[in-house]
């Protein structure tokens, strides 16, 4: 299965769509984003606003959820920013916070006014 996002008119996801990768092959067989685009602006009554999302991040980074920002330069699917102090990593297109979460097994959240990572209770 294919899976495609789409988008509003700011690039952000409304819906991730699964589509049957037959409806993205090309005439010679090879599987096209093109195509599946195709698919769905004829399936959704002419909507052309839909971008493919790699389920195991081959491409465009992260896979697609609601809310995320498809970013056009970077090519790239990015989550919602958590917190105003997270920066964006412009490798993966992640957003991390100012400092490392403890590795030390416990559970851990973060906590923005004081800018640390707190354990759970």
């Amino acid at each position: 299965m294919a899976h495609f996002a789409k988008l509003d008119e700011n690039n952000v996801v409304l819906e991730v769509h699964c589509v049957n990768n037959i409806e993205l092959l090309t005439s010679e067989g090879n599987e096209s984003e093109t195509m599946g685009y195709a698919f769905l602006v004829r399936w959704s009554g002419g909507y052309s606003r839909w971008k493919q999302t790699s389920f195991n991040g081959t491409f465009r980074k992260n896979f697609a959820g609601i809310g995320y920002t498809y970013d056009s330069t970077r090519d790239a699917f990015i989550p919602p920013k958590p917190f105003a102090s997270w920066t964006l990593n412009e490798t993966s297109c992640v957003w991390e916070a100012p400092t490392q979460m403890p590795t030390d097994g416990k559970r851990y959240s973060w906590n923005e006014e004081q800018l640390a990572w707190v354990e759970a209770t």
